[in-house]
């Protein structure tokens, strides 16, 4: 059943403005409303960004959850999605919305009791509301309670007898309880209401197939077809009818528009090469079958029908190749072994096939014990719900419509908008966090909510010690071929000011501090063109002078990994003694600094390289424990949580980076969950 997008965000509207949003103030006003306003534009990972400011400011409003809950779901994540909604029913357990929303995510999920309950806990506080009663029914279709879900479309016809969608749900629930009958009457009134909707047509084209009503099927499909029909459904169905008429011809005709239409479909190949085979054009039945092989291997009936073919074609190995996996699939199914014992015989290899012949026999014997097993060889009927409805894009209008109704896809132009789950994205750790004066200003951070600064390196940068401030980031820029020359002048220019000052032969406090700083600044420049042993040698001359500036222990670890990753490139193994050299860094910035969060962070990273699993999820936690909007630590350790198939705690993880603004997470989500 088709929903109204726009009713429902007036309706959702409507319903907050009762609960005393009107009083709130003006900012998280102006906030919730710009963030519903980029729900309707497509922009879920922007819009939740804006919903976390109010939760931020007024963590007791139950509207911000449900509309986070909203735009996750949009992302295809049902776990954070309905974590937002149990937090909106518990600020505000009397609003509708929010059970209806959980109950849509429970019905994704397959959680159907789930589902009925809060459907039902919904019309509870909105008894005649039509989309709940129809969802309600719907998963009571589905739970197989047929009569319970008729109950509650007849209730709604009752106040709607004219709705031709109703009529269509009524028959769609007859003909999933096989009452053919029922089915037959609810699509013909369908018809009769909405006599120009293809789906109508289609959908009492297909009960009168199945009825063998061939005549009337034949008049419903055409229709349909007449009125735009894009189903494939109704092409193979139809051409089902040419092919018992013995019309081939407009049998093929359908069959090729079935194809065009659907080309991701192995029963209209299937469909498509019987017809072939039974009019001798064997080459291209043979395409057919393959064809439908391709798309979905796991159909025995496609290996046979080939088979067949190829015994035709004198294509014997092939033939033989392909009873041979119906065989090793179907242990039971004697006739693979008679014609596979066929194509043993044409290719010389008589002893094989009496072989054959002799295993169907002594299979045939145990008939009595062991169930028999066939394959249907007829053509197949396109019987799924003509024109099915997309049940997500039914809820997107829960808080904002999209433009459905002007028939628009939605569509999205950018990294951050729209399904951007649909993105794929390679199944990676999200890379160290670095210290350097170039830090990442792409998109790729900067929805990102983690707190790229520390109080230590702040207050050196206000030192103004260094030529530039020092900036924390996970994205190296690159540099141009001015800006290395640049900072060659200056490993240059330091180099000559630190041979002054190791000449004065009575260091003192003051001299020491500006050598050090001098060996930090040349280290960072050494860093900055890449060449890591010196710049971990100019870093370790400054530690040994002042061993109390806690971030170049933090910087000595990240370039040690760098230059790792270097001497791996060049095929050089990583020793473990490497790897502990790195970790007495990260535990020193540890010990001394303890909110240093980015020292957990990095060294997870380091034990994850190790496969040191466990321990690497300890210490995301920590870093998680220290800065609790860390995004990057909870994508790795939601990443690491799967790696160790705690799939459960990946999936919460990955959701909360995903809240926090790493939108690659939402990829993660739709293939994990």
């Amino acid at each position: 059943m088709k929903i109204s997008l726009r009713h429902i965000l007036i309706y959702f509207t409507a319903w907050f403005l009762t609960l005393g949003s009107i009083s709130a103030q003006l900012n998280t006003d102006r906030i919730t409303a710009i963030g519903r306003n980029a729900l309707y534009f497509d922009d879920y990972v922007l819009s939740i960004q804006y919903f976390n400011q109010v939760i931020k400011l007024k963590p007791y409003l139950s509207e911000p959850y449900l509309l986070r809950a909203i735009a996750k779901i949009q992302l295809g994540d049902y776990t954070g999605a309905k974590n937002d909604c149990d937090a909106a029913i518990e600020r505000n357990p009397f609003q509708p919305g929010a059970y209806y929303t959980r109950g849509f995510i429970y019905r994704h999920t397959n959680q159907l009791d789930k589902a009925e309950k809060d459907f039902s806990e919904a019309l509870i506080f909105a008894p005649e509301n039509r989309t709940y009663i129809a969802m309600r029914a719907d998963v009571r279709a589905e739970r197989k309670e047929y009569a319970l879900a008729l109950d509650d479309i007849n209730h709604l016809l009752n106040r709607e007898p004219n709705s031709a969608a109703l009529h269509f749900e009524k028959g769609t629930i007859c003909l999933r309880s096989s009452d053919t009958i029922c089915a037959l009457d609810a699509f013909h009134t369908a018809t009769q209401y909405d006599s120009q909707n293809p789906a109508n047509w289609s959908a009492l084209g297909l009960v009168q197939l199945m009825l063998s009503q061939d005549d009337a099927a034949l008049s419903s499909l055409s229709t349909s077809i007449d009125y735009g029909s894009k189903w494939a459904g109704d092409y193979m169905n139809r051409g089902i009818i040419y092919y018992r008429r013995h019309n081939y011809r407009s049998a093929l005709a359908d069959y090729d528009k079935a194809v065009e239409l659907a080309p991701k479909d192995a029963q209209c190949y299937y469909n498509r090469g019987v017809l072939r085979q039974e009019l001798g054009d064997y080459n291209r039945a043979l395409e057919d079958f393959t064809q439908a092989i391709d798309i979905s291997p796991e159909q025995i009936e496609l290996y046979y029908q080939r088979g067949m073919v190829q015994l035709q074609l004198q294509q014997w190995h092939q033939a033989l190749q392909d009873f041979q996996t119906i065989i090793q699939k179907r242990p039971y199914f004697l006739p693979a072994y008679y014609l596979a014992a066929q194509a043993e015989t044409s290719l010389g290899n008589g002893k094989v096939a009496f072989q054959l012949r002799q295993q169907a026999y002594e299979l045939e014997q145990k008939k009595d014990s062991i169930q028999s097993q066939s394959l249907a060889t007829s053509m197949h009927m396109a019987t799924s719900q003509p024109q099915q409805r997309d049940r997500k894009k039914e809820f997107s209008a829960l808080a904002a419509q999209n433009q459905e109704s002007n028939g628009n896809e939605n569509k999205y132009d950018s990294d951050t908008r729209g399904a951007i789950q649909k993105k794929y994205i390679d199944v990676v750790n999200e890379p160290n966090i670095l210290l350097s004066y170039y830090g990442s200003t792409t998109s790729t951070t900067s929805l990102r909510q983690t707190n790229y600064s520390h109080a230590t390196v702040d207050a050196y940068n206000r030192s103004r010690q260094l030529p530039a401030a020092l900036r924390f980031t996970t994205q190296e820029v690159t540099l141009t071929a001015d800006m290395v020359n640049q900072h060659f002048a200056q490993i240059n220019r330091l180099s000559h000011e630190i041979d002054l000052l190791e000449q004065l032969t009575m260091p003192h406090s003051t001299t020491n501090q500006q050598l050090c700083t001098a060996y930090i600044a040349r280290a960072i420049e050494f860093a900055l063109v890449q060449d890591y042993s010196s710049a971990i040698d100019d870093i370790t001359r400054a530690i040994l002078l002042n061993d109390k500036q806690y971030f170049t222990y933090f910087c000595r670890a990240n370039w040690r990994y760098k230059l790792l990753l270097y001497k791996r490139a060049m095929g050089e193994a990583m020793e473990g003694a490497d790897f502990e050299i790195m970790m007495r860094d990260y535990d020193y910035v540890i010990q001394h600094v303890p909110d240093f969060s980015f020292a957990y962070y990095n060294k997870a990273n380091m034990l994850c390289i190790q496969q040191d699993f466990k321990a690497a999820i300890a210490y995301y936690t920590q870093a998680i424990a220290v800065d609790s909007d860390f995004a990057e630590a909870y994508f790795n350790r939601g990443l690491t949580h799967i790696y160790i198939n705690e799939t459960e705690k990946g999936l919460a993880d990955l959701s909360k980076a995903g809240e926090l603004g790493i939108y690659q997470a939402y990829n993660l989500i739709s293939r994990f969950q």
